[in-house]
């Protein structure tokens, strides 16, 4: 299967939103949305072809529908199809096919590279959006920082798109996306947090939303560090009102974790990858096998 985690610019209309999620069909298995940060992660998983499908009607609607120019949000952004990372995924339950045990592990992960490849020049070429590719060639914090300065789009026009700017598509591994809540404090107090427990396995932004501060949190190894450990890590810097997980986790990450800690950690069964897989499967037009 390949999974797809897209990430847009919108998170406050619901209309818009709910016009986004029915663009992906049966292969959506979840939507979250955030206010604060105006950005909505759409999770989209099945067989190659219908995912992949999916998300070109996904990206269609996206561009069409949002502007750039009209956004306001915290969370960095350089487009409204701002991020399509794209990760290859194998067994049960779900793991990195770049990570399997399986002697075809090379050709399985090299799924997600095509796949990011392919939708790059599609979205050049259709969309007219200039495409930055991250994974193995450099990381999206890579993107981030030179686009436009010392990098150009590996696919599209050479200037930004008037109203959808530009693309980040990546292939990656598996990864959590997670949010730890601060009670009291500063914006310069939740930087100097996400700064200390930044390291290979957590890339960490400080925000201030509304009058609350945020630590947010992308664990790119959930298996080695995954949510307990982070919050613990933050937990001894400051005092965390509450947890907050984006998307979906392989039930791995979940059962790593003891199961008195799951709703402290805003963590349950229903938001596995498997949980909604299998569920999905009940839907005779389901994108997958």
């Amino acid at each position: 299967m390949l999974e797809c985690v897209v990430n847009v610019s919108e998170g406050r209309d619901a209309g818009t939103l709910a016009a986004l999620a029915q663009a992906c069909g049966p292969c959506l298995l979840d939507l979250h949305s955030d206010a604060y940060h105006h950005r909505s992660v759409l999770t989209l998983v099945g067989d190659d072809e219908p995912v992949e499908s999916a998300v070109r009607d996904l990206a269609r609607l996206t561009v069409a529908l949002l502007d750039l120019r009209e956004h306001a949000g915290a969370h960095p952004r350089f487009g409204v199809l701002d991020v399509v990372p794209w990760v290859a995924l194998e067994g049960w339950p779900v793991r990195d096919a770049a990570r399997g045990p399986t002697t075809n592990d090379r050709a399985t992960s090299d799924r997600a590279r095509r796949a990011r490849d392919h939708f790059a020049l599609w979205a050049g070429a259709e969309l007219r959006v200039p495409v930055f590719l991250y994974g193995p060639e450099r990381s999206l914090p890579q993107v981030r920082r030179d686009a436009w300065r010392t990098l150009v789009p590996d696919a599209g026009p050479s200037a930004p798109h008037p109203t959808a700017g530009a693309v980040a598509a990546g292939c990656r591994p598996l990864m959590v996306a997670y949010n730890l809540w601060l009670r009291g404090g500063d914006l310069a107090r939740a930087k100097a947090i996400a700064a200390a427990i930044r390291s290979a396995e957590i890339r960490a932004l400080g925000f201030a939303l509304g009058d609350r501060l945020q630590v947010s949190c992308n664990l790119v190894a959930p298996l080695t560090v995954g949510p307990a450990a982070v919050r613990d890590q933050v937990g001894r810097l400051a005092e965390v009102e509450r947890a907050e997980l984006v998307g979906l986790v392989p039930e791995s990450v979940l059962r790593a974790v003891p199961e008195q800690r799951w709703a402290e950690l805003d963590l349950a069964p229903e938001q596995t990858i498997e949980y909604r897989l299998s569920h999905a499967g009940d839907n005779s037009d389901w994108c997958g096998r």
